[in-house]
Order: C-alpha cells, then structure tokens, then sequence
C-alpha cells in the first residue's frame, strides 16, 4: 500500500464493496479497524441515492488483538443474517486487518452453516491489487458462486434464447456516468431489437447469475469491471462478449458492428428476415442523432488547429477520449496516460497511433510535472488533472473516475452511446477558448481588468495611464485603488 496525497485507484476492499452494494440484498462485512469504514459516507454522498444497503464494520480494537476475531466476525455476520435477511453476505478484510494474517475463511465457512443466507469470503490479494481489480475479481466470484451452486442443485438453465439476448457486466455504484450510460445502452440495444437479459451487478439480485447463459452474448462497456466475468463465461460456456467500448462515433460502429457479427453466427435461419438492418442504422445515427461529426467539421471547431491537449485517467476512458480527441475531432494530443498499470499492454496497443507520447503510472506528481512540461491547452482527466489544471491555470474536462460530487449529475449525461458522443463534444469544446473569443478579444484589444481593479468592468472616467501612473498605481493596495 502506497501512502500520497492522492491515489487514483483505492484499496482493495473499496472495489469488493462497490460490487457487494450494487447487487440488490447483499450485505458486505468489513473486518476493519476504525478508519477503513469510510465507503458508507462516500457512498452516500457521491451517488445521493433514496435508499442502498450500508456496508458494516467489524471493527478491530484492542480486545479483538487479544482474544482474536473469530466469535466477532461470526457474531457479526449471524446478527445481520438475523435483522437484514439478505441474500447473501460477503466478509472482505482490509489491507490493514490483513495484517493479522486471520483465517477469515475459515470463520465464513463456520458461519455459513448456522446461518440461513449464503456468505462467502472475497478472495482478493489486498496487497497485490487495487480497487478496479479487487471489483473485477468479487465480480467473476460472486457469478462463479452461483453457477456452481446451481449445477450441483440441477438448476442451471443453460437454453440460449431465440430472440437476439445480451447481458450487460460491469455497470456498479461509484462507477463515473455509470448509470447514465446504463440507460443509454437500453435504449441502443432496443433499437438493436436486442433483449437485454441480465444487467449486473447494479440492480441485480445475486439470483441472476444462473440466468447468464441464456443470453447470446455479453457486452462489456468498460474494461475495468467485468472482464474476468466473461471471460469465465466464454470459457465455461462459450458465451462470446463484445469488450469494445462503445464511445465516440466511430467505436460506436465498431462495437455495433461486433456485435452484428456474433448475432449472425449464432441466429437461427427462421429470424434472418428479422434482422436489423445495422449499417442503415448506423448512418442515421451518426448523421442525425450524433451532433459530433458534424460539428467537429464546422467553423466553431476551427480553433482546435495548432491545439495541445493531455489526456489521462482509467483505461477505458483515457483511450477512448484519446481517440475521439484525434481521430474524430482533429485535436492533437501530446501525452495519453493511465493509472490502470495491470491494462497497460492492452492501453498502448489502443492509442500507439493516437498521440506522442505515452505514460503509465499511478503517481499523481509525475502527471503533474508532464503537465506543467507540455503546457497544454485543456487537459482531459480525472478530478486529481482538475486540481493541477486550477493550479497551472489550464482548463481541465473530467473524463475519467476518481470524480468529485459534480460528476455525479442528476441530470442525463451518459458517454456511451451516440447521445454520448453529443455530451462528449460539449465539455471537449467547453474547455478550449470558445469560438472567436481570443479574435473578438484582438479586435476590441482584450481587457485591463487585472491592471486596474476598479467596481465594474465600464468606467466613464477617460483617464490615460502612462507607464510612470501605472508604477505608482501598483504601490497602492488593490482594494483601495478606487
């Protein structure tokens, strides 16, 4: 665990609690001392959510240390079985209780025999990996669970539908515009005439899992949550998944494209005549709903030209933007990067042709000094590029998780899908100077407001400041000069 002032990823347990709270009637355990039960108040203040299901603390204090964890721990757990009836219980450890080297497992398996819901240990390193990673891990756990479980009862129903079906992973809580894009995916695949069969975990029950297989095929939105879920599907059940993001136009065609390919190969003769027309679809899409192509050709993106930009954050969202910044839009990006180390082969195979350089790291001043080195014009990244953006004096968009409460909007804001490509293009616009303002600002010639400080920016005073006025001007204090 690396102590900063700031850390791009979180610790391990984060990531099993985001899963454990996105599942409708789970309950997560944290075997914790005071200090890791944070998540509940973060939680609740970023997403401002009606109602969610609170993660509890299995605190570690001094008589734990002396008389060990084994009867809190299952006391715990059989006192929420008792009030909370969920369906299941996940005990995850922190990175500081993993220190007493406990074995948790082995108090979960006592305790899933007296109690009556299923309870099961997050098999994660919290040494070795990450938030992400811990989230991708309980995710493909939690699926795995189940399946099994349903197997050895005969329960399983592994019947691919006749209808074109999907299952879409990786849509959780805390996740940037998760949500949003969740609806927006809706709405695509409706217009697909594609049935969604199960979307999880957030809004799943833990029930779902065992109804995965009947889908024709899974759709992975980002990489950092749900890969390793269908992978193990592929492997266990042949499912095939489409992993590419779609965002920005021409991902969007690709992934739907992707998934036209799978549809055919698995359809049945008898809805041939039912298929979409996808390329129609595509066209219209992305000349009549998508304002983005047409509006990076327009005059108003002329000041793009000769622009610098440095983009960074999770692996999905940097290559993405990345893309739709060069390829879509015709803006130079100087320096792509992302935290996302254990992605890193993956990231630069995706953005080699995109922009000049490429930087893997999870140190939040190394990205800082390559900032203030390029000196950009707008800067693309997480809420961390925000605060040295403010501090360098460059605008920043917020592309990418971590994010602050401001990007957590009640209102719709997704990035996938071609309405995203619309709410991509305005703060991509946004954060450069508007249209003709530095023009207008030559015409007029600019302003003087940072010379002379007066109560409004018109004055009917016609006075004329030589340069030996404004050496004497600059002695007196600002809020007295009037």
């Amino acid at each position: 665990m690396k102590l900063a002032h700031w850390m791009y990823a979180g610790p391990a347990h984060i990531g099993t609690l985001r899963v454990a709270s996105s599942f409708k009637n789970v309950h997560a355990i944290m075997h914790a001392p005071l200090g890791d039960d944070y998540f509940n108040v973060m939680r609740s203040m970023l997403e401002r959510e009606r109602n969610f299901t609170p993660a509890t603390a299995s605190i570690v204090d001094r008589h734990v240390l002396a008389r060990g964890s084994k009867k809190r721990v299952v006391d715990n757990i059989l006192r929420k079985d008792k009030e909370e009836g969920p369906n299941l219980i996940i005990l995850t450890p922190t990175c500081t209780s993993s220190i007493l080297q406990e074995d948790l497992k082995n108090f979960v398996d006592r305790a899933s025999i007296i109690s009556d819901c299923n309870v099961i240990f997050a098999d994660v390193d919290h040494y070795q990996v990450n938030e992400i990673q811990a989230a991708d891990r309980t995710l493909e756990q939690v699926v795995r669970y189940y399946l099994e479980k349903s197997h050895r009862q005969e329960t399983l129903d592994q019947f691919v539908t006749d209808a074109p079906s999907v299952n879409i992973i990786g849509i959780l809580t805390l996740g940037f515009h998760n949500r949003h894009d969740c609806r927006e995916l809706r709405r695509l695949l409706k217009d697909l005439d594609i049935r969604i069969n199960q979307i999880i975990p957030e809004g799943g029950s833990v029930e779902d899992p065992k109804n995965l297989p009947k889908a024709r095929f899974n759709l992975i939105p980002y990489r950092e949550v749900g890969l390793m879920t269908a992978m193990y599907l592929n492997k266990e059940f042949g499912m095939p998944y489409v992993s590419t993001t779609p965002m920005g136009a021409v991902d969007m065609a690709a992934c739907i494209r992707q998934i036209k390919k799978y549809l055919d190969t698995l359809a049945a003769p008898i809805l041939s005549s039912k298929r979409v027309d996808y390329e129609s679809y595509i066209d219209g899409q992305t000349r009549f709903v998508s304002q983005a192509a047409w509006f990076s050709r327009s005059i108003d993106c002329q000041n793009f030209t000769g622009k610098e930009t440095v983009v960074f954050g999770d692996a999905t969202h940097a290559a993405s933007i990345t893309k739709i910044l060069a390829r879509e839009m015709g803006i130079r990006v100087s320096c792509t990067g992302t935290y996302c180390k254990h992605d890193a082969e993956w990231f630069k195979e995706q953005i080699k042709d995109f922009c000049d350089e490429i930087i893997i790291t999870d140190d939040h001043a190394e990205v800082g000094d390559i900032i203030a080195r390029v000196e950009p014009s707008a800067i693309f990244g997480t809420q961390m590029e925000r605060h040295i953006g403010k501090r360098l004096e460059i605008p920043c968009g917020v592309i990418s998780a971590p994010a602050h409460i401001q990007n957590f909007s009640l209102g719709y804001r997704p990035f996938l899908g071609y309405e995203g490509t619309n709410q991509i293009a305005d703060p991509v616009y946004n954060s450069f100077a508007l249209g003709m303002e530095d023009h207008l600002l030559e015409i007029f010639c600019g302003h003087d407001t940072k010379e002379i400080m007066t109560k409004s920016l018109s004055t009917d005073m016609s006075l004329i400041w030589n340069p030996e006025s404004r050496l004497e001007l600059n002695k007196i204090p600002r809020f007295v000069r009037d």
